[in-house]
């Protein structure tokens, strides 16, 4: 049964291409037919029934008000820009500033050996690329995440977080395979210092099997405890490499929970040379991954815990219609990703959807925001109260007792703007996300329309993650462009 239409891309020559979304099997596939090379059926979803349920939080956003560039004639993601087709606000903007790297890993894409040349943006290209970010409208980038590469190996990187403070950014992440952060306390206190927020750390297990790192992660965490740095680990989940171990990594998570923020899962991208059996050996889709967790945790936390990104857009508009504000909203594709949070006490863990009825609970949210515009300033605060009383009933009755916490957490975070109550939420809970990156074999132009997460670029550009490393593949493009010789450094 053909469920869309949409546009693809030829796995062997990048041609764009007219697909379908079917669903077939109690699964989503994507079929489209190259001319030269004939026709492809890969697989979009595994598990139909959940793709229909994320279907239901689909919620398409208005895009910048201020795009780079008019939309190509060509289509995307040619030229891409941000153009006025796409959809979605910055939340996570990701600047490499290497491709150097002290590893080698096989499934990587950023390696400046690999490459024969060094990508590495001058501090001034990277406060240019800073600076546009914050200039976005009608809300600026809220977070950047520095990446590589690694991306440790450059000497300005305190004075380059010092500036993305400077310059207003909320939240700023390092990206980071661990190996400085292991040698040295005081360099993650330096980090810390200089206005760092989070390290997401590669992660890929919790044995020597699976994570060649192990030891050196152990440390990382460790000194990021010593100086109250928080932690997200973020594995990259091959089937038949790791796959087998994503219960003992949430397990790992929970244990060392004050210090470890979230766990964020990313299935394998084939954005290299990947052959055909390498993707159907390898694969392994969001709905196969909750699966893979809801077993290995013996039913503690299942598939159906989990809910899209789009999910949390009714917040954004209750707070915009509370503060008059504007506010930015999590609009990517609703089949990009997946999350929930989960409590851990003493007695395991608890997802929030055992606490709160997640489904009533943002009906009731979308009420208190559509009587508040409708409302106007004078009746605010009545409005709200009379809100969290209906959003009283969204509690689960056997955990009536916890209703107080909860609520005085999203008074604080939601009513009084009050961010920083969310860091008490964090030191009991714990985020479990996933995030599946396109590659040539699932790659859909819809789902780049709505893509939340974009890398800047040396010449002003904000590129969508999935366009970047997939398809035209601007990443090649744009290092080589802003290359230098191996030789260079000698």
């Amino acid at each position: 049964m053909r469920l869309k239409t949409t546009r693809s891309l030829c796995p062997v020559c990048n041609a764009i291409l007219e697909a379908e979304v079917v669903e077939e099997d109690g699964g989503i596939w994507i079929v489209r037919t190259c001319p030269e090379h004939g026709t492809f059926r890969d697989v979009y979803w595994s598990d139909a029934d959940m793709w229909h349920r994320f279907e239901r939080f689909e919620s398409v956003g208005a895009g910048l008000e201020n795009p780079q560039r008019t939309s190509s004639p060509d289509g995307c993601p040619l030229s891409c820009g941000l153009c006025e087709n796409h959809r979605s606000h910055t939340l996570l903007a990701n600047i490499d500033l290497t491709n150097r790297c002290n590893l080698n890993c096989d499934f990587c894409f950023a390696n400046a050996r690999a490459c024969g040349y060094i990508y590495e943006p001058t501090f001034e290209q990277v406060v240019e690329m800073l600076t546009t970010l914050r200039s976005n409208r009608p809300v600026p980038a809220p977070a950047v995440q520095f990446s590589g590469g690694e991306p440790t190996m450059r000497d300005d990187l305190m004075e380059i977080i010092r500036k993305a403070k400077e310059l207003g950014f909320p939240q700023v992440q390092l990206a980071t395979n661990g190996i400085k952060l292991a040698k040295s306390t005081a360099y993650v206190q330096e980090l810390k210092d200089a206005g760092l927020s989070s390290v997401y750390l590669h992660f890929d297990g919790v044995s020597r099997e699976t994570n060649p790192q192990w030891a050196i992660d152990q440390k990382v965490i460790a000194h990021c405890e010593d100086v109250g740095m928080g932690v997200i680990l973020v594995p990259t989940i091959i089937k038949g490499r790791n796959a087998h171990e994503v219960g003992d990594i949430i397990r790992f998570a929970a244990d060392h929970i004050k210090v470890v923020r979230g766990v964020n899962f990313q299935p394998i991208a084939f954005t290299g040379a990947a052959s055909e059996e390498d993707v159907s050996r390898e694969r392994i889709t969001i709905p196969e991954l909750l699966a893979d967790i809801e077993e290995q945790m013996n039913g503690a936390i299942r598939k159906n815990d989990f809910y899209p990104v789009p999910c949390v857009v009714p917040f954004s508009n209750l707070v915009e219609a509370y503060t008059g504000k504007p506010q930015i909203r999590f609009t990517a594709h609703q089949h990009c990703g997946a999350a929930t949070y989960v409590f851990v006490t003493k007695d395991g863990i608890t997802p929030v959807n055992r606490i709160v009825d997640v489904d009533s609970f943002f009906e009731s949210i979308d009420g208190m925001a559509e009587k508040l515009r409708k409302g106007g300033s004078l009746n605010k605060y009545k409005t709200l109260v009379a809100g969290v009383k209906d959003l009283n009933r969204s509690m689960k009755k056997s955990e009536q007792g916890n209703s107080a916490e909860f609520w005085k957490l999203i008074g604080k975070t939601l009513v009084m703007q009050n961010f920083d109550a969310l860091r008490d939420f964090h030191w009991n809970a714990l985020f479990i996300g996933t995030m599946h990156f396109m590659d040539r074999y699932n790659y859909d132009i819809s789902r780049v329309q709505r893509c939340c997460i974009h890398y800047a670029t040396p010449d002003g550009r904000l590129i969508p993650f999935c366009t970047y490393n997939s398809g035209p593949v601007y990443r090649e493009k744009v290092w080589k462009q802003y290359s230098r010789d191996l030789d260079s450094d000698a």
